[in-house]
């Protein structure tokens, strides 16, 4: 199928709370390719997650090394295209269904943020829905920068008669009504390279999230969305963040530096392949000196070995100290984005690690002393059926897709999968949804 008669980026359709439902998930990373296809049905309300509808539990999952990926984002279609396939039929073996469409995530191209706000005045006194469809479509009057493809529009809050603070505006009596919207965004080349792959595979995409978004409704529970958290997801190739606060997503951003530069460091620090590297960090590696390191010895396969070379013995404090400097640059690179955006001056800030690359020891230990706050490690909650590798960080992200489409809802977009959703210099993608909300309220 096309990419124009398909439209980019698709929205995803509401997801009643009183049907069960069979989704497949696509976790596209640096490192690794993730399908996961489960089994949706309605919950009891939970008090740590009120904001999910359904329970998920797992009927199938696929695994593989990712191909064709740089940074979170596709440099090679072929190998990006095997590795995809491959994930979702060994999904398809365990859950013994075929796969039609799937909700993917999108880590690189740039995410980012904007902020739109938009205000209209009250006609009948007290607030309607008519009313609230109105200012959804004057913040949507804007126009974002040309090449971006937007990701996400989510409402933070709403405000009657400049008073903030307003969760539900319907019924209440003002004057004047206004709301804040949120907007992810990311490069449009890069959210059309990975549903190129996608769609190669003869899957249809049924929506495009940002990986922080999904890491963030995977591993918070409600009361830190509510209180004001910063979930940091440390991928393969990149590290990115989402900042939530009144129980919205209210920041996005990424640092295309992650795990796979920590091992590569590696294998440059100490002369051997990067499979050894790889395999040397998970087992032996650390982000902070402990006093036994000196004493540790580790065997270092030689980049050239064959069965008659002995490897190079070393001790473990040569392995922490190349290791040490590029996580607190990782770290280091988070903490200035966030103030850089404003956020560096909350205090008791609560920060949750999560990713396959937060799993290093001690990273916890120097997220705490680079970002303040509260450190904690973050790994998928409320899911059924994950086997035992899959219940750690590294699969965050993949069970925040199974979550997205509970809170999809909450979004304003153009239904119409047929359109474009590019920004274009003389028609802004905001204005073309303002236009519709026009027309069709």
């Amino acid at each position: 199928m096309s990419l124009t008669s398909h439209g980019l980026t698709p929205r995803m359709r509401p997801l009643s709370s009183r049907k069960s439902a069979t989704l497949s998930v696509l976790d596209i990373g640096t490192s690794k390719v993730v399908c996961l296809i489960a089994e949706l049905q309605p919950a009891e309300a939970n008090e740590r997650l009120r904001g999910r509808t359904h329970v998920a539990r797992i009927v199938g999952i696929g695994h593989q090394r990712s191909l064709g990926l740089k940074g979170g984002a596709i440099i090679d279609l072929e190998s990006a295209e095997r590795a995809i396939r491959a994930a979702v039929d060994a999904a398809e073996r365990m859950a013994k269904v075929e796969v039609q469409s799937v909700i993917v995530n999108l880590t690189g191209g740039r995410l980012g943020s904007q902020h739109y706000a938009g205000s209209v005045e009250l006609r009948g006194g007290s607030v309607g829905d008519a009313d609230v469809k109105r200012v959804l479509a004057a913040a949507a009057t804007h126009a974002i920068a040309p090449g971006k493809a937007v990701l996400h529009a989510l409402p933070t809050g709403y405000a009657l008669d400049g008073s903030p603070g307003v969760l539900d505006p319907r019924g209440l009596v003002g004057g004047a009504l206004s709301v804040d919207m949120h907007v992810v965004a990311s490069e449009a080349a890069a959210a059309r390279n990975v549903m190129l792959a996608v769609e190669r595979c003869d899957l249809e995409v049924e929506a495009v999230v940002a990986t922080p978004y999904a890491s963030g409704l995977s591993v918070l529970v409600d009361d830190e969305a509510e209180m004001g958290v910063v979930v940091v997801d440390m991928g393969g190739g990149t590290t990115s963040l989402g900042v939530f606060s009144g129980g919205h997503l209210t920041h996005t951003d990424a640092v295309a530096v992650g795990g796979n530069h920590i091992t590569m460091d590696v294998a440059r620090g100490l002369s051997t392949r990067v499979s050894a590297a790889e395999r040397l960090k998970t087992l032996h590696g650390s982000a902070m000196a402990s006093p036994s390191d000196e004493r540790d010895i580790i065997a270092v396969p030689q980049v050239d070995d064959d069965e008659r070379d002995m490897p190079n013995h070393l001790s473990k404090s040569h392995l922490v100290r190349i290791i040490r400097p590029r996580v607190e640059e990782i770290l280091e690179l988070v903490r200035d984005r966030l103030k850089a955006a404003g956020f560096s001056q909350e205090t008791g800030r609560r920060v949750v690690l999560t990713g396959g690359a937060c799993q290093l020891t001690g990273m916890p230990e120097v997220a705490r002393r680079v970002l303040g706050g509260q450190i904690r490690t973050g790994r998928p909650l409320g899911i059924r059926g994950l086997p035992e590798a899959g219940k750690g960080p590294a699969f965050s992200a993949a069970v925040g897709l199974l979550v997205y489409p509970q809170v999809a809802h909450v979004e304003h977009f153009e239904p119409r999968a047929s359109s474009a959703y590019f920004a274009h210099p003389t028609d802004g993608y905001f204005s073309r949804v303002g236009r519709w909300l026009k027309e069709s309220f």
